[in-house]
């Protein structure tokens, strides 16, 4: 089984925005919708500022020793497995 890179190890680190649409985006799959109503709009936003803020305590406590991976160089090796896998 290939091994995947750990998010926390990479450079540059994952900006708040990516933190924020990674919560967003877990929030949107629990909550089964991707627009609350407006009756459930605070706790959406709640949920979602609450995950935000742990993931990055949690990104900010992990600790390996293995070097940082560059975002870009895994970005394009993801994109070049893609595309030999969807290649006919």
């Amino acid at each position: 089984m290939p091994e995947h890179p750990h998010p926390h190890n990479f450079e540059p680190k994952a900006t708040s925005e990516e933190v924020h649409a990674a919560a967003l985006q877990y929030v949107r799959k629990i909550a089964g919708t991707t627009k609350p109503s407006r009756a459930n709009k605070d706790a959406f936003d709640h949920a979602v500022h609450e995950i935000a803020h742990i993931t990055q305590h949690l990104l900010d406590a992990l600790v390996t020793t293995a070097p940082p991976k560059n975002r870009e160089v895994e970005a394009e090796k993801a994109r070049a497995r893609a595309a030999g896998r969807y290649a006919a």
